[in-house]
């Protein structure tokens, strides 16, 4: 399994994950509910999204945003990575 770096970009994860935060993630790792993870929706292929893995359906994932006002895409997705840990901003300030 390969490990990779990814660019938070929107407000769709929002608490979980910001625009401009940077993630580790691991190529090909087992995915299970609840895990975020990094896909290409099937509506969508060309756009690669953060989000969070819901169900397993169809041979893909069916994905959603943490943020119901986020005005960004969910539905089934091919999963490529799954999340490990933020790294960057090493620590957000509250309030």
């Amino acid at each position: 399994m390969r490990m990779g770096t990814v660019r938070v970009s929107g407000p769709s994860m929002v608490p979980t994950l910001y625009g401009g935060d940077l993630l580790v993630v691991r190529r090909g790792a087992r995915v299970r509910t609840g895990d975020l993870v990094v896909g290409r929706l099937r509506a969508r292929p060309e756009l690669l999204v953060v989000k969070r893995a819901v169900a397993e359906q169809d041979g893909g994932w069916q994905v959603v945003s943490d943020n119901p006002y986020g005005g960004s895409v969910s539905g089934l997705a091919d999963v490529e990575a799954r999340v490990l840990l933020r790294y960057w901003p090493p620590r957000r300030r509250r309030g």
